[in-house]
């Protein structure tokens, strides 16, 4: 009787904490109808750092279903390139779509963006792109993020076939909350 004892104790105390550690992710993370904010920074420079750029980028987005988000995304970005006496300044506003996989902290996700880029550095264009990240939830509603953006720019629907090819990353680490 004690070895049967001795061996059911380790099984029972992993599925308790199989089961706790499900039930408390189940309280994780969006809802249908919840809304979204997150701010993400960028930046890189030379290895001189005399050549540099920063930007950061806020998000706004709705939740039509626990996994489903479609938002607005503003993004600001600034470089500093050494001999040029004027500093570039440029933006872009973006529609996005992102689905959200699994249910536990760690939520990947894919996605696509179409918007317009303007500013001192650009050409006044459209701009889109599709995208992948991870959110990981540090508390139920509070999550830090990481995201990568393959980007384009466009001003027609046949510049938009010629330039994907020509297209660049952009990455991005943030933070956010769902309410």
């Amino acid at each position: 009787m004690n070895k049967f004892v001795n061996a059911s104790l380790p099984v029972l105390v992993g599925a308790s904490l199989l089961f706790a550690s499900s039930a408390m992710a189940q309280g994780i993370g969006p809802a249908t109808g919840d809304r979204e904010f997150s701010i993400s920074g960028t930046g890189s420079s030379n290895k001189d750092f005399d050549n540099g750029t920063f930007g950061v980028s806020g998000d706004y987005g709705w939740y039509l279903s626990d996994r489903t988000l479609v938002g607005l995304r503003q993004s600001v970005n600034f470089a500093d390139v050494q001999g040029d006496s004027d500093n570039t300044w440029n933006g872009s506003t973006r529609g996005f779509a992102d689905y959200h996989f699994g249910r536990g902290a760690a939520r990947p996700f894919v996605g696509a963006s179409l918007g317009g880029i303007y500013g001192d550095g650009v050409k006044d264009t459209g701009i889109a792109g599709l995208e992948t990240g991870l959110k990981y939830y540090m508390l139920p509603s509070t999550f830090i993020q990481g995201r990568a953006e393959y980007q384009f720019l466009f001003d027609s629907s046949n510049s938009a076939q010629d330039n994907y090819d020509n297209g660049a990353w952009a990455y991005t680490i943030g933070m956010g909350i769902n309410f």
